[in-house]
């Protein structure tokens, strides 16, 4: 059975966050049937949320020279072959298959802009203000600004390992960041701040669950968490131990950089 528009809209304000602005992940998958698919998905959040953004990020513009900074997280021999297949960065081009189908809904979404980062943008609507924060140096300054509003993320079908706001979390306590290259109709420029492996993320969830809330639509589960509840708890865990949130596995470029400080 299919999930109605107004089944979705109801969803969403028990929530009871319609004020607010929030960064939203979804998986469409996750809802096992919508009427009008993942445009409606989109439509019921925007009448929802006081404003809405999501990830709209562009890997396939990345590109890997053959030799580069130390301590980079990542394995310039391994990846530089990658960078073949590159495109050039276009403002228009679609995001990501990663991000999901949701989110370059929104982005096409009329009334939507979406930031000018060449791999780690973000769009959404009624946040004009909220992406232009970002910038190449700070990529992540959109939820930055969403947590001095007062934002929240919402989590639709999927864990904390697609929270990108984690990632915003982890700079501010100086956890170490990695620089990558994206290649643009200006030449191949140099794109810092960009964040570590979120694949350890989801053992955060015990420690912000007296804070989620939680409806039901569909299939799917969706938690909405407030971002300065979040951000405190990540703040206290990295205070604790400077190499928490790690991911399990120890061929993890990005990790290790972490792991064996």
């Amino acid at each position: 059975m299919s999930f109605t528009i107004r089944e979705l809209t109801q969803a969403f304000q028990q929530l009871g966050i319609r004020d607010m602005p929030v960064i939203a992940h979804a998986s469409y998958k996750s809802f096992g049937g919508v009427d009008g698919g993942p445009q409606t998905v989109v439509d019921a959040m925007l009448a929802s949320f006081a404003s809405v953004i999501m990830p709209t990020h562009t890997y396939k513009t990345m590109v890997t020279p053959q030799v580069g900074p130390r301590h980079n997280g990542i394995d310039y021999e391994r990846w530089y072959p990658h960078s073949l297949n590159a495109e050039f960065y276009d403002p228009d081009m679609p995001s990501d298959p990663l991000m999901g189908i949701i989110p370059e809904t929104l982005r096409r979404q009329t009334g939507a802009k979406r930031s000018s980062h060449p791999i780690l943008s973000f769009s959404g609507v009624c946040a004009d203000d909220i992406l232009a924060t970002q910038t190449l140096d700070n990529p992540l300054a959109p939820i930055r600004k969403l947590v001095e509003l007062d934002g929240w993320v919402v989590l639709m079908g999927v864990n904390h390992t697609v929270n990108t706001s984690i990632h915003c979390a982890e700079k501010m306590t100086g956890r170490k960041q990695f620089l990558r290259w994206a290649l643009t109709k200006d030449g191949i420029i140099a794109c810092p701040g960009f964040p570590g492996c979120s694949a350890g993320f989801d053992d955060l969830a015990p420690d912000v669950e007296i804070f989620t809330r939680k409806v039901r639509a569909g299939n799917a589960t969706i938690r909405a968490v407030p971002l300065r509840g979040l951000f405190a708890v990540v703040f206290e865990r990295l205070k604790r131990d400077p190499k928490d949130l790690v991911c399990g596995d120890i061929g993890c470029e990005r990790c290790n950089e972490i792991r064996y400080l």
